[in-house]
């Protein structure tokens, strides 16, 4: 696991404290909506917790095995949409990686179930992209400044 300081920023991108967003959910409290189980299944990739991300995975789609060892570099996360009906709920994102000197991305659309209280990862349609900013666009590090004056 790696660790992060628990007052710095949440890697979900929330604006939140490390541990006022995600960190008591990978300690093992339940997420209360879709949103906010893809955030911290976000920020578990990101902070290399596998056993969270098997954990909160729906055993009918869940991998026998699983491992984080070819994960690329993740560096933002952009919720595009989240819908909740009753016990199921979708969250389409994009998350940005970095490949080399490059930028890739990939979006989802992602289905979750929430069962005997608990939300559940359950299945995503991916597209994945490389990404090329401009040079005045936001940076795809998620630092906030413009990409030619961070990491172009």
């Amino acid at each position: 696991m790696i660790q992060h300081p628990e007052h710095q920023s949440c890697p979900c991108g929330s604006g939140k404290s490390y541990s006022d967003c995600c960190r008591p959910f990978h300690r093992g409290e339940p997420a209360p909506d879709p949103e906010a189980l893809m955030r911290s299944r976000y920020a578990a990739f990101v902070l290399n917790l596998p056993d969270y991300l098997q954990a909160t995975w729906h055993p009918s789609s869940r991998p026998e095995t699983f491992t984080l060892e070819d994960s690329p570099d993740w560096t933002s996360l952009q919720i595009l949409d989240t819908s909740e009906s009753g016990d199921s709920g979708t969250v389409h994102f994009r998350a940005i990686y970095r490949v080399g000197r490059g930028w890739g991305f990939l979006e989802e659309s992602s289905s979750f179930v929430r069962e005997q209280g608990r939300w559940y990862y359950l299945r995503g349609d991916t597209s994945e992209g490389q990404l090329k900013p401009g040079r005045n666009d936001p940076c795809p590090c998620g630092s906030g400044r413009k990409y030619k004056a961070c990491c172009l």
